[in-house]
């Protein structure tokens, strides 16, 4: 096995892992957030 002739530089792989966890990481402190309000508010 080969591998692809075409790969990513691992800079922009790195980066697109960082912004992919970041998203998620992101969403899931939103959901929290709005879900704390929604259950707790003050």
């Amino acid at each position: 096995m080969q591998p692809h002739p075409n790969q990513r530089p691992l800079g922009q792989r790195l980066l697109w892992f960082a912004a992919l966890w970041l998203g998620g990481v992101g969403t899931v402190a939103v959901i929290s957030f709005a879900l704390r309000l929604w259950i707790a508010p003050k």
